[in-house]
């Protein structure tokens, strides 16, 4: 029977974007203003929506979750990019790995039903306008994030723990940059086909279900926003789901670069830069797309800056710094 040299790893090394060092202060840069906008950005949409008055809706209810959901997978990943930028070897912890894929696949999972969410709402909010604030109450808002974070937390605890009780190989190279699955899986001794066939079954199950409450929201929402005689009702519900549909083609579209291109056509460098993307650039992008497109959240941000700028106006700091202005400009 043949033996494999089984080992208890302790740790990884994660091979990173490049192998180039004259690349590695510029990527530093450019990544860690793209992680800051991010951070800076989804909580100044966690906060709004959540403290404006004005933004006290179930659409912004689900941004505010969707807001949450792009800062906790950009920040799994993010940190320790960065971190691997300027050290010289880029290790991860054999748990701090189990840890990473847990939360990332906990978090994009939660990302996917989240966007699907969001096209219902936008449905009932088209297409049953009279009966929209009963539809979506509270609790049935609750509900409808509260069964993606279950569903992908359970998703999430299946497959880290199913790949982590199986047997790695003394070699401990991930050529990626994050603890992702697939590289994990080329580093396993044991027969993989369990764990590969429950991947299957559930990414098929997770990107066909919620593609189609998405595609079948949409489509009744183009039937209802046809048949309307007003110009500009048709310009005002597309208007509302202008922010959302751009999402969705940002998100779907980069998934269909990595999933669904023939084998024959992939890199590795190109599916590097499509996680770049999804990690940390569609992040960034979400808060900034409903922030531009979207007149409530930027006089919300208006209205909170000014709150911000009228309560510093009073304080003692302030006086004191005007005063020495005053002196020093007398």
């Amino acid at each position: 029977m043949e033996q494999h040299n089984l080992t208890r790893l302790s740790e990884f090394i994660l091979v990173g974007l490049t192998d180039h060092p004259e690349m590695q202060a510029p990527l530093f840069g450019l990544f860690l203003i793209i992680y800051v906008i991010s951070t800076v950005s989804n909580l100044g949409m966690v906060v709004l929506t959540k403290k404006d008055s004005k933004l006290q809706t179930p659409m912004y209810f689900f941004l505010r979750y969707l807001a949450i959901t792009d800062l906790g997978y950009s920040t799994t990943v993010g940190p320790k990019m960065l971190v691997n930028f300027v050290i010289k070897e880029n290790t991860i912890s054999y748990g701090c790995c189990a840890a990473q894929l847990a939360l990332f696949i906990l978090f994009i999972t939660s990302e996917l039903f989240l966007l699907s969410s969001m096209a219902y709402d936008r449905y009932v909010a088209i297409c049953n306008p009279l009966l929209y604030t009963a539809i979506m109450s509270q609790r049935a808002c609750q509900v409808l994030v509260a069964i993606p974070y279950l569903y992908s937390t359970f998703v999430s605890l299946l497959v880290t723990i199913k790949v982590f009780n199986l047997s790695f190989c003394g070699y401990n190279v991930i050529s990626y940059f994050y603890c992702d699955i697939l590289p994990l899986l080329s580093l396993l001794c044991s027969n993989t086909q369990e764990i590969q066939l429950i991947i299957l079954i559930l990414a098929a199950f997770d990107l066909v279900s919620s593609i189609l409450i998405v595609l079948v929201s949409y489509l009744f929402i183009l039937a209802t926003i046809l048949r309307m005689n007003s110009a500009e009702g048709r310009k005002k519900a597309f208007s509302t789901c202008g922010s959302h549909l751009t999402v969705l083609v940002v998100f779907y579209g980069t998934l269909s670069f990595m999933y669904l291109q023939p084998k024959s056509s992939h890199s590795l460098d190109a599916e590097k830069v499509a996680s770049i993307f999804y990690t940390l650039v569609i992040p960034m992008l979400n808060p900034l797309i409903y922030s531009f497109r979207n007149k409530d959240v930027k006089y919300a941000l208006l209205r909170t800056l000014g709150h911000v700028r009228n309560t510093f106006s009073q304080s003692p700091l302030y006086r004191l710094i005007h005063r020495h202005v005053q002196i020093f400009t007398s």
